[in-house]
């Protein structure tokens, strides 16, 4: 039970609710944002003390029928539901190091794929593998050390600052956003991974931009149906990006397409000839 990010998790969750939210009166004007703890409280059917002690860290492990409570009472969505259980350690938790070997299967695939740019990341979001489109498309990871093929130290410490698009997107800052929410999912599941809470410590140390975002404490990611990325080479690209779950080792494969006939198909089957040696690599020295 991580006592202290369950109580900072339960007040972001309360402050962000209004009382007419959950079918209360708004009353006199309130000194802080959100519900009260008492109303939260008198929602779950527990106490107010044991609900402040809670939030303050100082309470035992809750309950299951308390959490679910809590849950229906911070209108909590199954992944934030999901994540309380975690935090509580009350929910499987996976301890030791994520998993970044993977399966040939899936190396076979990307070769496989046609036209589709494709790459593999761990739950810590480095890039384990990846097809030649991908490289065309983003950037040659080969040359890199592992450390930066991590797309969050690439997405909160570029050279440019939190407003450098990360590989030409145009929605670079919902990405970064995502990257915040997942990682903290992840840091759930591996609280004694090093690279998982070095990676963490790292951002939060090095960059504002994701400080503000992490102390929020959301774990909500939202799906990205498409991205249009800004190639030096042949210029606008939009794909729809697909993003499959490869549950077993908590990895995630990431396929950017495009529509056949589009002319981003015709971008794409461009770079598939040209190669990642020519564009990128110049717009990121």
């Amino acid at each position: 039970m991580d006592k202290q990010e369950l109580g900072a998790f339960l007040r972001s969750r309360r402050e962000r609710l209004r009382p007419q939210d959950v079918g209360l009166p708004s009353g006199p004007r309130r000194r802080t944002p959100g519900l009260r703890r008492e109303e939260v409280a008198v929602l779950a059917y527990i106490s107010t003390e044991y609900y402040t002690r809670l939030e303050q860290g100082r309470a035992p492990r809750p309950s299951g029928d308390v959490l679910a409570a809590i849950t229906v009472a911070l209108r909590l969505t199954d992944t934030e539901s999901d994540h309380l259980h975690l935090l509580a350690g009350t929910a499987p938790n996976r301890t030791g190091l994520h998993r970044r070997d993977v399966r040939p299967s899936i190396l076979a695939l990307l070769e496989r794929l046609p036209r589709t740019a494709g790459f593999v990341t761990s739950a810590a979001f480095e890039v384990l593998a990846w097809n030649d489109l991908a490289a065309a498309l983003m950037e040659d990871f080969a040359p890199l050390a592992p450390d930066d093929r991590n797309l969050a130290r690439r997405a909160f410490l570029t050279p440019q600052g939190a407003d450098a698009a990360l590989y030409g997107l145009s929605d670079t800052a919902e990405f970064r956003l995502n990257v915040v929410m997942r990682l903290r999912t992840t840091l759930a599941r591996y609280p004694t991974d090093p690279a998982v809470t070095g990676l963490v410590d790292e951002l939060r140390d090095a960059s504002p931009d994701f400080t503000r975002l992490w102390e929020r404490n959301d774990v909500q990611a939202t799906h990205m149906l498409t991205k249009t990325f800004r190639h030096p080479a042949v210029g606008e690209v939009t794909v729809d990006c697909d993003t499959l779950t490869l549950t077993e080792r908590d990895q995630c494969l990431v396929l950017y397409s495009a529509p056949p006939g589009s002319p981003s198909a015709e971008a794409l089957a461009l770079l598939s000839v040209i190669g990642s040696g020519f564009g990128r690599d110049q717009q990121m020295a």
